[in-house]
């Protein structure tokens, strides 16, 4: 019989896989909020990202938090009905965190369907890569703007950076009070469409002031067709007031990005106060 002591016995290969087992299941549950704002959140979830990417880098981020965060989370408890709550918490707080963010996106979006559909432009329409369906030019225009304002201020850092910190002010054994997504979610949709009105607003006050002005031609002159001088001067009036605007539109987006952020902010700070 070989003379085996305890310390020998705790190097044999294979004898630490319950403790190996354990760690896989704790980062899966740390995976959980991160992976599901991958999918609702704007960039991070869009389709021309593909998913070993997304996958990738949601497993970066997962393996930063699971290092530097102290969680303590036993085996019973992640395999229990306990668990199966905790999961949802998760999904729920990832999925809401990035449907904030997508909801005051699509105010750009929103503001460009209106713009083309008031200036003749609903027309020059294209697949968007995100949604798969038909949208305007000019929509597309607008949501790219943003994209890259989104961007130019590190606004997916900050986002990232969120995202992280809430771990320690929502820990994963933890079960808030989630009645405050519904609140953050019907919020995010009203002020998307108050931004979406004050982008537009000034265009569409231009495009008025055309068509009244066409008006008044065509009341003043009957012999002329309506469609072979107002459609033009809409369009170049449109074109035109876009590219004096730019810089005004650009400051818009860039408000718009941190009212988003903002948003998303607050709806994490209420959750961990309850």
């Amino acid at each position: 019989m070989l003379d085996i002591s305890q310390a020998d016995i705790g190097l044999l290969p294979g004898l630490e896989l319950p403790i190996l087992l354990d760690t896989i299941l704790l980062f899966f549950f740390c995976s959980i909020r991160i992976a599901a704002f991958l999918i609702a959140s704007p960039i991070f979830g869009a389709g021309y990202v593909i998913l070993p990417v997304r996958i990738l880098f949601g497993m970066v981020l997962t393996l930063s938090v699971f290092q530097n965060h102290s969680i303590v989370l036993d085996t019973e408890t992640m395999a229990s009905a306990l668990g199966v709550i905790l999961i949802i918490k998760e999904i729920a707080i990832g999925l809401s965190a990035g449907l904030v963010l997508t909801i005051w996106f699509s105010a750009a979006s929103l503001a460009g369907e209106k713009i083309a559909s008031t200036s003749g432009l609903a027309f020059a329409a294209q697949v968007d890569p995100n949604t798969g369906a038909s949208t305007p030019v000019i929509s597309q225009i607008f949501m790219l703007f943003l994209l890259v304002v989104f961007l130019a201020i590190d606004g997916h850092l900050i986002v990232l950076r969120t995202l992280l910190d809430s771990y320690e002010f929502i820990p994963i054994d933890s079960i808030p009070t989630l009645g405050i997504l519904i609140k953050s979610g019907i919020g995010a949709a009203g002020s998307m469409f108050l931004a979406a009105t004050v982008i537009m607003l000034p265009v569409s006050i231009i495009l008025l002031m055309v068509n009244v002005s066409i008006g008044i031609m065509t009341r003043s002159a009957p012999t002329l067709n309506l469609f072979s001088f107002g459609f033009p001067i809409t369009l170049l009036g449109t074109f035109i007031f876009l590219y004096l605007s730019a810089s005004t539109i650009g400051f818009a987006m860039s408000d718009l990005v941190e009212a988003s952020i903002q948003s998303m902010q607050d709806m994490i700070w209420s959750i961990s106060n309850g």
